[in-house]
C-alpha cells in the first residue's frame, strides 16, 4: 500500500521507501540501524558532510533573531544582503549582482526570464530564442523541463515554452548552425559545465570557450548552470573558474547551503544588469516569496565559512583522484565499461548486460549509496569523506558491479 508522500522521480505506485532518520558526515543511517555511506552527497549537495551541529545553530540563531521576511520592495535583510555580496566576491564575474530564489529549477527559470527581460530592456525584444544541450538537466519547472535535453524528463507535461532548442551536446558545429539559424533572435546558449543528471559528461574547455565566442559574436548571453558544479564540485568556487570561461550568468543552488536550506540563485554580469538598471522606473517583476530567506542566507553564510575554513575546495581533487584511479582500475580489468568525470565527480558507464538500479540496490544492501542514471552509477561524495569510506564506496561498488 502506498503512503501519502508522493515521492519525487519515483515510481507512484511504489510502496515502500527507505526512511532515513540520521547522517553525519559522510554516512546516513536508517531506521533499521543501518549505516550507508553516502557517495552521492544525498543529491549532488551535501558538501559539508550531515549532522553539523554548526549549522544547526547558526540556522536557530537567525530564526530566533528574524526567520523571514520579504525581500520584495522595499524591504532587505543583513543575512541577503550579506550572502549577496560573499557569493558576487567568491564569482569570476566582476561587478556582479546576485538574484536569490528557493531551488535550482527556480534559479534556471529566473536566468532565461532575466535573459529575455535584459534583452528587451536593452530594445532588443526579438531576441527569445535559448538554446540548450542535450543530455543537459536544467530543473523541473516549465523554464527548464523546456531546456530539458533528457527526453523522458519532458513527455507528459504539454506544450512547453517556444524558442527553446537542443542541440547535439557535444557538437560545437551543430551549436554554430543553430545559432546561425537564429541569427538575430538569439538571447542566451545555456550550458552546464559537467553535465551531471544526465549521466555526469563533462565539457571540454575548447567546448566551453567555443560557446563564450558564439554568444559574444551574436549578441547573446552564456549562461552557465552551476548547481551542481559551483562551492566546490570541481575544485573551484565556481566550474567557471575552473574552466576559465566567464559567462554572463550563473546558476547555482544546491552546495551553496550543502542541503541544510533551500537556497538558489543566478550571479548576474553587467551585461545582464545594466540593461535592467538603464531606465529608474523599470521594475523587474520576477521572484519568489522566499526571495532571500533570511535563515536560508544564513545557513548558506555559514556553510561557505566553512567550506573555507577547513580548506574543502582542495579535497575535491584527491576525492576525484582517488574515484577515477578506482573506476580506471574498474574498467580496465572488464567489471564495468568506462569511467568519466571532472573534480569530485564521476560515473562508471556500465556494459550492456549490466543494470544501474540493480547494482544500485546491491550497494544499498551491503552499505553504500550511489545513483543510477541510464547505463551509468555516479558518484558525487561530501567533500568531507575519508579515503577510507572512499575505498570502501569502490569496493562495494565493485561487488555490486561484478554480481557478486
Amino acid at each position: 500500500m502506498t503512503g501519502p508522500f508522493l515521492h519525487p522521480f519515483a515510481k507512484p505506485a511504489k510502496p515502500a521507501f527507505i526512511r532515513l532518520v540520521s547522517g553525519q558526515g559522510a554516512t546516513v543511517t536508517t531506521d533499521q540501524g543501518k549505516v550507508l555511506i553516502d557517495g552521492m552527497a544525498s543529491l549532488w549537495y551535501c558538501a559539508i558532510g550531515h549532522g553539523r551541529r554548526e549549522m544547526a545553530e547558526a540556522i536557530a540563531a537567525q530564526i530566533t533573531a528574524l526567520e523571514a521576511y520579504s525581500a520584495f520592495d522595499p524591504f532587505t535583510t543583513a543575512p541577503a544582503d550579506a550572502v549577496s555580496e560573499r557569493i558576487a566576491a567568491l564569482s569570476p564575474i566582476r561587478d556582479a549582482r546576485v538574484f536569490l530564489c528557493g531551488s535550482g529549477s527556480e534559479a534556471i527559470d529566473s536566468a532565461m526570464k532575466l535573459a529575455r527581460v535584459a534583452h528587451v530592456q536593452a530594445g532588443r525584444p526579438e531576441r527569445t530564442v535559448i538554446i540548450s544541450r542535450t543530455r543537459g538537466y536544467h530543473g523541473t519547472n516549465y523554464g527548464g523541463t523546456s531546456a530539458q535535453g533528457i527526453a523522458p524528463n519532458k513527455a507528459g507535461y504539454g506544450t512547453l515554452l517556444d524558442d527553446v532548442i537542443q542541440v547535439d551536446a557535444d557538437d560545437i558545429e551543430a551549436m554554430s548552425v543553430a545559432v546561425e539559424k537564429n541569427r538575430g533572435r538569439l538571447a542566451a546558449i545555456i550550458s552546464e559545465p559537467v553535465q551531471g543528471a544526465g549521466g555526469v559528461f563533462p565539457s571540454t574547455t575548447e567546448y566551453l570557450q567555443g560557446l563564450r565566442r558564439l554568444c559574444d559574436d551574436n549578441g547573446a548571453y552564456l549562461i552557465f548552470d552551476e548547481v551542481i558544479t559551483a562551492f566546490g564540485r570541481l575544485g573551484e568556487w565556481f566550474g567557471a573558474t575552473h574552466y576559465g570561461v566567464t559567462p554572463d550568468m550563473m546558476t547555482f543552488a544546491k552546495a551553496v547551503t550543502s542541503g541544510y536550506q533551500p537556497l538558489g540563485g543566478v550571479v548576474c554580469a553587467t551585461s545582464v544588469t545594466a540593461p535592467l538598471e538603464a531606465d529608474p522606473d523599470f521594475i523587474l517583476r520576477h521572484g519568489y516569496t522566499y526571495s532571500g530567506h533570511a535563515t536560508v542566507c544564513a545557513a548558506a553564510l555559514k556553510n561557505i565559512e566553512i567550506l573555507e575554513d577547513e580548506n574543502l575546495l582542495p579535497r575535491s581533487a584527491a576525492i576525484g583522484a582517488r574515484l577515477e584511479a578506482g573506476l580506471t582500475a574498474l574498467a580496465a580489468d572488464g567489471t564495468i565499461a568506462g569511467v568519466r568525470g571532472r573534480g569530485a565527480v564521476w560515473a562508471a558507464a556500465l556494459r550492456p548486460d549490466q543494470d544501474a538500479i540493480k547494482i544500485r540496490d546491491r550497494m544499498l544492501e551491503l552499505g553504500a549509496i550511489t545513483r543510477a542514471i541510464n547505463d551509468c552509477n555516479t558518484f558525487c561524495p561530501p567533500l568531507v569523506i575519508t579515503d577510507a569510506q572512499l575505498d570502501s564506496l569502490l569496493d562495494i561498488f565493485a561487488t555490486a558491479a561484478a554480481g557478486r
